[in-house]
């Protein structure tokens, strides 16, 4: 059974005696007890943790690795990137508007590497290319963070002037510091999901 971060600390048995006690010293609380349960259940199906099949796959496949080593660097290139943007917009050391161009390109090219790769570990791990239950709302967050960088170079091909692209690369930034933490939250998730199955020998 896949549990979420909710699950994995608190499980269905001891909410239940925890409401239990709760409910027993104040009958008013039966309604917020029944909606305590409710959201677990919800966020446990919202978010499910991989199989321990998944697991093995996950542990095993060469996607894993690639990801992990693309990753960092992506995150390099983003530091980069908020760097000069800002220097730019400041009018400091970075006076020529070609080099936040640049970096964003590169950003860009390496969010469009990291998906395609992604997919391919998707695909190995869950049989499919994208938007598995699994990985849902991660995927979700990278096709908003890719939409927003893409729309920078639409923007620069329709003229708009620099303040404008100035603006659109540090949203396109912080779409891609939200889907980050997704991940973040997920590599957290699957921590404690992988130490549960081993403590229950399960894999």
């Amino acid at each position: 059974m896949n549990r979420s971060l909710f699950a994995t600390a608190f499980s269905l048995p001891s909410i239940l005696l925890y409401s239990k006690l709760y409910v027993s010293s104040d009958p008013s609380a039966i309604p917020f007890a029944c909606t305590y349960i409710f959201s677990v259940k919800r966020t446990t199906d919202l978010m499910p943790r991989y199989t321990p099949e998944q697991l093995v796959k996950r542990n095993a496949s060469i996607w894993t690795d690639i990801q992990i080593i693309l990753a960092p660097i992506q995150f390099l290139i983003f530091v980069a990137g908020v760097t000069i943007t800002i220097l730019y917009a400041n009018g400091l050391f970075i006076t020529n508007f070609y080099w936040v161009s640049v970096v964003i390109l590169f950003k860009t090219l390496f969010f469009a590497l990291l998906f395609i790769t992604g997919m391919f570990f998707e695909k190995e791990i869950f049989d499919k290319w994208v938007y598995s239950k699994e990985f849902l709302w991660e995927d979700i967050g990278s096709t908003v963070a890719a939409a927003f960088h893409l729309l920078y170079f639409v923007l620069a091909f329709l003229g708009y002037p620099e303040d404008v692209l100035i603006w659109e690369a540090f949203l396109a930034y912080f779409t891609y510091v939200i889907n980050a933490l997704q991940y973040l939250v997920r590599i957290i998730l699957e921590k404690l999901n992988e130490r549960k199955l081993r403590l229950d020998g399960r894999i």
